[in-house]
């Protein structure tokens, strides 16, 4: 059986071939544990570049998703990012070993307090979570505002385009990473911010996530 560092080395090098070349990012890949992000019967294939079920309808993203995005925001220690859709967790990890801060959303709230437990756990002081309708950006919270962010990183697909208040909430110069598209016909992209109305935009690579989707989830949603 190879030990957790040879299948860190392991996937680090397929990620190289696959065309992963942001050091930092492949950095955070191999000292962020995968395997503690995934459930107890999964652990085995946690190092392999596969996406896996994490309970309520959601997945954890295979890792070169999760590089290829991570890639694609140019991220420095500078930077404060905002995630939609923390999910297990694992990308924020990520981005908290490149970037100065992150903020991150998420609409289920017992995956959010399974999020919290894990960066306690690794001792990642540089995140604040919450549980809120990600597609209304990050709310203005005891009279302080965060927004705008320097970078932005969405985990599901709108199904047209990003929601406003996300746009909104992306300082001129700043990246935005989301997929865009119906079920089975999703396009990651990367939204570039130059001022107030001036964008680029650009095709990363098709994607397969799951649907952005407004409010905080029920109890009753997707708690298989």
């Amino acid at each position: 059986m190879l030990s957790t560092a040879t299948k860190a080395i392991r996937l680090i090098m397929h990620l190289r071939k696959m065309g992963i070349s942001d050091t930092d990012v492949l950095s955070a890949i191999e000292r962020v544990p995968r395997d503690l992000f995934v459930p107890e019967d999964q652990k085995d294939q946690a190092w392999e570049d596969i996406a896996l079920p994490i309970g309520r309808g959601q997945t954890i993203s295979q890792p070169y998703v999760v590089a290829t995005m991570t890639q694609a925001l140019e991220l420095n220690d500078m930077d404060k990012v905002l995630e939609i859709g923390t999910g297990c967790g694992y990308q924020a990890a990520i981005l908290a070993r490149v970037a100065r801060r992150v903020y991150t959303i998420e609409r289920h709230k017992p995956l959010l307090e399974d999020s919290e437990k894990r960066f306690n756990e690794l001792n990642i002081r540089n995140i604040t979570a919450i549980c809120a309708d990600g597609m209304q950006g990050w709310p203005k919270m005891n009279g302080m505002e965060q927004a705008p962010f320097d970078k932005i990183i969405v985990t599901a697909a709108a199904r047209g385009k990003p929601p406003e208040a996300l746009l909104d909430q992306l300082k001129p110069g700043g990246i935005m990473v989301i997929p865009v598209g119906e079920p089975g016909n999703q396009m990651l992209k990367r939204y570039e911010r130059f001022s107030d109305d001036t964008w680029s935009v650009s095709d990363i690579c098709p994607v397969r996530f799951v649907p952005l989707l407004p409010d905080i989830a029920s109890d009753r949603e997707a708690v298989a």
